[in-house]
């Protein structure tokens, strides 16, 4: 019997509609929705390895919301949709299982590297988006088009301080990238957070080495 997922009001439901329907257009792998404490993490991978040789990077975005204190969750779902009421989404019947969900980024240890401007992230990802369309010739395979993808989007990019240009990608296409910010930039092991005011993308290697501290930009750069 399908389940609802309670949120606090109708606009937080309406937040998490838009995260899945635009996750639904990065990945045909699903949404983990983790819920305890009146609190709702939705995640999504942008970018994952398939297969255990498989070096591409995995790239995560992550949306926070408040949720019902009694809810209580840790699913992974391809879909939710509305209800007559506007603070409950119906939950499928049968839940996903995918890769990337097994690998679950530190919940502490996270300490501050820097930070970079939002504009620069949206100029990787435009640059991305291009030479992905470029690349792809016509009546080319799906094994071909994910290739040149994961090549694309997992290759590190020093102007995002040597981390996988999938994390332009993971913020441009989940909504993330809003007006002029310093997005801030923290490191737990081989997981590197980056906090934008309307969501988190979290990047775990591989990465270049000897990685250092991003120096901040804008006005109040020293």
């Amino acid at each position: 019997m399908p389940h609802d997922l309670l949120l606090t009001d109708p606009e937080t439901a309406k937040d998490v509609l838009t995260f899945v329907g635009r996750a639904r257009r990065v990945s045909d792998e699903g949404v983990r929705l983790q819920a305890e404490r009146g609190v709702l993490a939705l995640t999504t991978a942008a970018l994952a390895p398939h297969g255990l040789f498989d070096q591409t990077p995995t790239v995560l975005a992550m949306r926070v919301v408040r949720a019902d204190p009694e809810l209580a969750c840790d699913l992974v779902v391809d879909a939710l949709t509305p209800t007559d009421d506007p603070c409950a989404l119906r939950m499928p019947e049968t839940a996903l299982s995918p890769a990337w969900a097994g690998v679950a980024p530190p919940r502490g240890g996270w300490e501050s590297v820097g930070s970079l401007p939002a504009s620069s992230i949206a100029q990787r990802a435009q640059w991305g988006i291009s030479a992905v369309a470029h690349g792809a010739t016509p009546g080319s395979g799906e094994e071909a088009v994910r290739a040149l993808r994961a090549a694309i989007w997992g290759e590190v990019d020093e102007e995002l301080a040597g981390l996988p240009r999938g994390i332009a990608f993971a913020a441009d296409a989940l909504g993330f990238i809003s007006g002029e910010e310093q997005v801030p930039l923290t490191r737990s092991g081989r997981w590197t957070r980056l906090a934008f005011r309307r969501g988190h993308v979290l990047a775990r290697g591989p990465v270049a080495s000897g990685l250092t501290a991003v120096r901040g930009t804008g006005a109040g750069a020293l």
